[in-house]
């Protein structure tokens, strides 16, 4: 986060690339867990942009860690997402092209205890995830609803 920041003083508000890394966290019912932003009110998974010189794996269970309090263990590949449908302009002006690197994992340790990036978290069956998602997290969710019953498969190899 310290080199997105120093990097918004020098460009603004412009847009730029961000690599960013999350985790589709499921329970023991193939409930997916989802936080609401505190800054837009939407739902999504645990993530955030990765450091320089930062492994993406290592990213995303950074950014779970720091988001939910859960220690994350094995976790599989689910998808890498980029395109057009991945700009995002925060409500404070920042712009960004996200790439997002997404994975699936059901090994995680602890309680969920959120922090100030999120006011809410609830764990959802596929056909209760609500209709809110945050823009950019759209496409990953889709993918997650028509991979459905794969994505029971793909946890058992986690």
């Amino acid at each position: 986060m310290e080199h997105l920041l120093e990097l918004r003083k020098l460009i603004g508000h412009r847009p730029i690339l961000m690599v960013g890394a999350a985790i589709l966290v499921v329970d023991s019912q193939k409930r997916l867990l989802l936080m609401k932003r505190s800054d837009s009110g939407c739902w999504g998974p645990p993530g955030g942009a990765t450091e320089p010189g930062e492994y993406v794996e290592q990213a995303a269970k950074r950014e779970t860690l720091e988001e939910t309090s859960l220690e994350i263990g094995e976790m599989a590949l689910f998808g890498v997402f980029s395109g057009p449908e991945l700009y995002y302009k925060y409500p404070n002006g920042d712009e960004v092209y996200n790439v997002t690197i997404v994975y699936l994992s059901q090994d995680w340790h602890g309680s969920v205890m959120i922090n100030h990036e999120h006011t809410d978290f609830h764990w959802f069956a596929v056909d209760e995830i609500p209709e809110n998602i945050s823009p950019p997290i759209i496409p990953v969710i889709e993918q997650y609803k028509r991979a459905g019953d794969d994505n029971v498969q793909r946890s058992k190899f986690l």
